[in-house]
């Protein structure tokens, strides 16, 4: 049974935490508050689910951390957002380009947002990694390779030549997750990571994901309105409801005697 975090927390410090979250969007119809006031903790080599209704603010929460918010319109109107010592919220913008992608992946809902169509697989994992790894691209192809080797894709010295509209959905999210792995990050926020896949798929990308953290040992964020992705998934829980937080706990509480329905 994983421990509680609070017991995690007295152990271990979080990598990652959230406190007080308040994020606003400026509408044709006012200011709107989409995020109120969100608080949790992220643990080194443990997943955290965040799971409510859709437009409950879960995957706002998600790119308030990564500092991405549809801009002039979005902004964090108030919180912190605790990584390594330092505050993403008012962390710099050349500081927040090393931490996102690098210390920070982010697994997107829908592959092909995060893909572009017109550069072949290789060349956008190697920009990855001649962002914050090497400056040779020849090493930076090469470590493309290896990390589509590791997610799952046959013949990676192949698909490196290939575009995305040339894999199927399945595999676009496998590029997608070595994209987000590629730096070896310690915290990894996935976005409903597998709602455009067929259930087949789903699974072997959970088993994937779960495979990488037990060898990784990195913490995961994870987006979902499933509650068995969530069950199947994760230690800890936060459940949201109309852009706050309505309960939180280890999974197996929260489970058992859920306080929101």
């Amino acid at each position: 049974m994983p421990a509680s975090p609070h017991d995690s927390a007295a152990v271990d410090p979080p990598v990652l935490e959230v406190r007080d979250l308040v994020t606003t969007f400026d509408t044709d119809a006012g200011r709107l508050t989409a995020v109120d006031g969100v608080s949790f903790q992220v643990h080194r080599g443990r997943t955290l689910g965040i799971v409510g209704e859709s437009g409950c603010g879960k995957s706002v929460t998600a790119f308030s951390i990564m500092r991405l918010l549809p801009q002039p319109m979005g902004r964090i109107a108030g919180g912190q957002v605790m990584f390594d010592g330092i505050d993403l919220v008012t962390a710099p913008a050349e500081a927040m380009l090393k931490i996102r992608g690098g210390r920070i992946g982010m697994i997107f809902q829908e592959p092909m947002t995060a893909l572009n169509p017109v550069h072949t697989i290789g060349r956008q994992l190697s920009e990855v990694f001649l962002l914050h790894r090497t400056q040779d691209k020849r090493e930076a192809l090469q470590l493309a390779i290896e990390i589509l080797g590791k997610v799952g894709i046959p013949s990676p010295e192949v698909r490196v030549g290939e575009y995305p509209h040339q894999l199927s959905g399945g595999m676009r999210q496998r590029v997608v997750i070595a994209m987000a792995l590629a730096c070896k990050p310690a915290v990894v926020i996935a976005d409903e990571p597998t709602t455009a896949l067929d259930v087949t798929i789903q699974a072997q990308i959970l088993e994937l994901m779960q495979e990488l953290q037990r060898e990784m040992g990195m913490a995961i964020v994870l987006i979902t309105h499933d509650l068995g992705v969530i069950a199947e998934m994760c230690d800890d829980v936060v459940v949201m409801y109309a852009g706050r937080v309505a309960e939180a706990g280890p999974v197996e509480r929260i489970f058992a005697a859920p306080s929101h329905p």
